[in-house]
């Protein structure tokens, strides 16, 4: 019997959650919590995401199990809310795919900087010379049919599991109480920035709730890929496993992520990870182990975003294919070439993806512009996931349960990106204007009118994107 006859088990779902979240943040996420909050106010922060994707989780395990027959994530929203609804979630988690791709360019450059200093921070022009060769070969190597990368996944597997296996055991072994304890909750560095003893470009992290909510963006970015499952469901053996894969491996994923966040602090004082260079683990790992510790990671690190960025330039056009024979975008998006591959959508997301690689030149921070907006473009995938669970409990089910879970779920993605990602999401807003119109056409193809409702919400978002790109030209917004 063939795998595909077979079908993926649990254990193998769980690996896909696993795997698609462990990527390039996992390995920067210690730096960037450094730099906004103290050990106490991140463990806090850890709570409150792992019961804002705990709520999720068990959304997608709910609607898993209770309509199998939705097949891909955006199709919840258009199920609950309509087909433009489905468009903007699809569209959502396309932008997404590929502006991860971005943050995977940033990530592996500013690696190679490791080695090569000219590569540091991640954006200068040789990283986009050779971000953007590997980008390309990556595309013209799925363009003629690369599916399905077995081997390469297996590789990249052992590579993160065991360096992050053994990061976590040297983290253990070299804790130190005192360090961890000596600033708990950032107060003697506040204190200390008020006085004006830490130097005039030195900002205070604020109180608790600051610096839990300056958390959130950092945290929400790792977990990219906690719908993993949930997209393969219609290959599950079982599609009642989905939903359990997916909790499960939110379980595993946290148990690595605060490891790997918080056990440095009992090394090295927050404030100087938060001096280190991108990816700071790579540093922190480099100091526990001279001489090879840095080297050691640093190919780690190459290898995996090596293996995530493949996956990413496959899923982008995946996720067009199936929107196309949804009708949410125009037949030509889906349409495969001799080698079964979308070769169109493939390479009008490798022009995105080099369009972007040289605005970054001008960013100030790369990678952290990047991986924002990847990840407020797939919060609004998720916020329908929550919507349509809050729908469907109350209308269908009539859980009242359920109907919790979702509004926990929504509440979190929605305070999440308003408090500390509103201009990301404006930003977003920019890359619907021609996905409006792409959808438009698409739906006058297939016989289909738009609604004055589609019409005045496509408005909407419209002006906003326009808000958005004011504001850049005025300074309001930085990239």
């Amino acid at each position: 019997m063939s795998e595909k006859a077979k079908g993926i088990g649990l254990f193998g779902l769980i690996g896909m959650v696993v795997s698609s979240c462990i990527g390039s943040g996992v390995f920067a996420i210690t730096g960037q919590l450094a730099g906004v909050a103290s050990p106490g106010a991140v463990l806090v922060a850890w709570a409150v995401v792992g019961i804002g994707f705990a709520a999720l989780a068990l959304s997608l395990n709910n609607l898993g199990a209770k309509k199998p027959e939705l097949k891909g994530i955006f199709q919840y929203a258009e199920e609950g809310f309509g087909p433009l609804a489905g468009f903007v979630s699809g569209w959502g988690y396309w932008l997404s795919a590929w502006l991860g791709n971005i943050a995977f360019a940033t990530m592996m450059m500013s690696t190679l900087g490791y080695f090569f200093p000219t590569f540091l921070p991640g954006n200068t022009l040789p990283c986009v010379i050779v971000a953007s060769l590997f980008m390309w070969a990556l595309t013209f190597l799925v363009i003629r049919g690369v599916e399905s990368a077995s081997f390469l996944n297996a590789i990249v597997m052992v590579a993160k599991v065991a360096s992050l296996g053994i990061f976590l055991i040297f983290a253990i072994f070299m804790f130190n109480a005192g360090i961890f304890t000596a600033d708990f909750w950032g107060n003697v560095y506040n204190n200390a920035v008020t006085a004006g003893e830490m130097g005039a470009d030195a900002a205070s992290m604020g109180g608790l709730f600051e610096q839990v909510m300056n958390c959130m963006i950092i945290m929400m970015w790792v977990f990219i890929g906690i719908e993993g499952a949930a997209v393969m469901s219609s290959r599950a053996r079982n599609k009642h496993e989905v939903g359990k894969a997916t909790v499960i491996g939110l379980i595993c994923l946290l148990l690595i992520y605060v490891g790997c966040s918080v056990l440095p602090y009992g090394y090295m004082s927050y404030t100087e990870i938060a001096q280190l260079d991108y990816p700071a683990m790579l540093y922190v790992f480099d100091s526990m182990a001279p001489g090879w510790g840095g080297a050691f990671i640093s190919i780690a690190i190459i290898v995996g975003v090596a293996g995530a960025w493949l996956s990413f330039t496959m899923l982008p056009a995946e996720t067009t294919s199936e929107m196309a024979e949804r009708h949410l975008l125009p037949e030509s998006w889906g349409k495969l070439n001799s080698k079964g591959a979308p070769q169109m959508s493939l390479l009008l997301v490798g022009a995105c993806i080099q369009v972007f690689l040289i605005v970054l030149m001008f960013s100030e921070d790369a990678y952290n512009f990047a991986f924002s907006m990847c990840t407020v473009s797939i919060v609004i995938t998720w916020a329908f996931i929550a919507l349509y669970q809050i729908k469907f409990s109350a209308k269908e089910d009539k859980n009242t349960a359920q109907i919790i879970i979702g509004v926990i779920a929504l509440a979190f993605q929605v305070v999440g990106v308003l408090y500390n990602g509103w201009s990301f999401l404006l930003l977003t807003c920019v890359g619907y204007i021609p996905g409006f119109l792409v959808y438009a056409k698409a739906r006058k193809d297939r016989g289909y009118a738009l609604t004055k409702g589609e019409k005045v919400g496509m408005g909407v978002v419209s002006a906003l994107g326009v808000t958005a790109l004011v504001l850049v030209g005025m300074g309001v917004i930085g990239i």
